[in-house]
């Protein structure tokens, strides 16, 4: 097995991947139509990347078959088009959610104290004790989450260490896990913007969150509040962010934003530059030495479960039992060679496609129950004709309710 890791990677899960017997190519400068060609050229079947796209053609006419991101995202990768060509998408969640949450702290800790414009005035020479000596403090405010994810929940033990009260909005979250874990629940982003001091935004980037944070959301935060995202530059409206802080007084640390550069050292230029009330850092919430060891750690189990296994740890787009389907078909039968083979020659010919199947052998294996989900209804005839097989005893048909 080839495997081409074209990001910056840990020398320990480099000598991870070596340890388990597959050809490993380390060429972590690939980017664009550079890689591209690299994929195509290797023929690997395994691709390792952190922040580098993966477009519709490095997957088409490869020999890909998964594509691991080495992190807890994966939005810089084409999913629609590796599963239109069967190609696994897996990321590696959860092993760097004590980075971005420490991160965060000293976001919200930097704005609360000046520190960035502490250390810059003193090296230009200037001493400001009076204008500085103005930070709000932490304990007893309110820290608004939004997201209760891993990253989520690390933020919750930190905010508490801090004496800060929590609150959070997630779409999964009830009341009673809510009271379970200490903290609050708001039923809105627009309540959780009007109950927090601070706000700190810890989602993953899809569909449902994609410019979830907007003007309604901004109005509705306390005037002089924090706000704190080192999640997804594209969660936020950012012109309404700039806006609330130009007429709220709303201050921001940002650890991901619009513009922001995608090479490791470049040039930025954008309205992030000299915005007043605004900390920006590089994004480096996931990279600190711990993190990407645990991510290394975690892309070598990844592989290895797949070289021994067949089976792909933490795959983002396999569909949802059912989710394709819309009816279960059971059969009942011998266990007996060709049985199977039958009844799928059946739905072929009936033009029907398999979304899912179990066969079940029951004790003695002399009997089994097939459990197969199809997308469509099957005729009496097809019925009639699985039916026909001397070793198949019953066959059952039914809508599958969603």
């Amino acid at each position: 097995m080839k495997v081409l890791v074209a990001d910056k990677f840990e020398k320990s899960g480099l000598e991870g991947l070596k340890g388990l017997g597959v050809e490993v190519f380390y060429e972590p400068d690939l980017k664009d139509d550079a890689l591209q060609t690299r994929i195509h050229e290797l023929g690997c079947e395994v691709l390792v990347v952190r922040s580098t796209k993966v477009t519709a053609p490095m997957i088409e006419g490869s020999r890909l078959s998964v594509i691991i991101r080495a992190g807890a995202g994966y939005n810089t990768i084409d999913v629609d088009a590796a599963s239109r060509f069967g190609v696994y998408v897996t990321n590696c969640p959860g092993k760097n959610s004590q980075a971005v949450a420490e991160l965060a702290f000293g976001l919200i800790l930097a704005l609360d104290r000046f520190i960035p414009d502490n250390v810059s005035q003193l090296r230009e020479g200037k001493w400001n004790k009076k204008g500085f000596s103005v930070a709000k403090g932490l304990h007893g405010r309110t820290l608004g989450l939004v997201g209760m994810g891993k990253i989520g929940q690390e933020m919750v033990q930190r905010a508490k260490a801090f004496g800060m009260h929590v609150v959070a909005f997630s779409r999964w979250m009830t009341a009673d896990t809510a009271a379970a874990m200490g903290i609050g629940r708001a039923s809105s982003l627009t309540e959780l913007a009007q109950l927090s001091d601070v706000v700190s935004v810890h989602v993953s980037l899809n569909a449902d969150t994609k410019g979830m944070l907007g003007a309604e959301f901004f109005n509705a935060m306390k005037p002089g509040a924090y706000f704190i995202n080192t999640s997804r530059a594209e969660v936020v409206d950012q012109a309404a962010m700039e806006q609330a802080v130009d007429a709220k007084g709303i201050r921001c640390g940002l650890d991901v934003f619009e513009g922001e550069p995608t090479v490791g050292e470049g040039e930025y230029e954008g309205s992030m530059k000299n915005k007043p009330g605004v900390y920006c850092t590089h994004h480096i919430g996931a990279s600190t030495e711990q993190a990407q060891e645990a991510v290394a750690s975690e892309v070598v189990r990844i592989v290895k479960e797949y070289l021994l296994n067949g089976t792909v740890p933490n795959v983002v787009n396999v569909a949802k039992a059912g989710e394709a389907a819309s009816h279960l078909c059971v059969v009942r039968h011998a266990d007996k060679v060709g049985v199977l083979a039958h009844v799928l020659s059946v739905l072929k010919d009936e033009g029907v496609n398999v979304q899912e199947m179990e066969n079940i052998v029951l004790g003695g294996a002399r009997a089994a129950i097939a459990q197969i989900s199809i997308d469509k209804d099957l005729s009496n005839e097809a019925t009639l004709q699985i039916k026909s097989s001397p070793n198949v005893f019953d066959v059952t048909v039914m809508a599958i309710t969603k």
